[in-house]
């Protein structure tokens, strides 16, 4: 039972960084995937401020916020980008303000985004 106490605080006693990895050891190594949750509570007490919680931040969505001028391109890059068919990637972008794509790294966030305003939208990373 001490055991298990100096297991519990040591856990609370992570920092974001430590959890994040922590994180990834169970993953890669043993097949858990903490959740999200988890990790924050594990990390929440020992976190710095705001900022540093802010940069350690991995999964991003991409909120299509308006259509714009050429919806067809939107729905277009939509369907390329999710692999919906045409009506439900034209029911997406008709219901705008509305998630395109959720849980992405940032690089793909920032590609998605690009796309879609190229093709004429207002997106926002979120």
């Amino acid at each position: 039972m001490a055991d298990l106490k100096a297991l519990a605080e040591q856990l609370v006693n992570l920092t974001i960084k430590e959890a994040n990895e922590l994180a990834k050891i169970l993953e890669e190594e043993y097949g858990i995937k903490p959740a999200a949750a988890a990790v924050a509570v594990a990390a929440g007490p020992a976190g710095g401020d705001g900022a540093a919680q802010a940069e350690e931040k991995t999964e991003f969505d991409v909120i299509l916020k308006a259509v714009g001028g050429n919806k067809i391109a939107v729905i277009k890059e939509v369907r390329a980008i999710t692999g919906l068919g045409l009506k439900e990637a034209k029911e997406l972008v008709d219901s705008a303000p509305k998630a395109v794509k959720e849980g992405v790294s940032k690089e793909e966030a920032e590609q998605i985004k690009a796309k879609l305003e190229e093709a004429g939208a207002e997106v926002e990373i979120k």
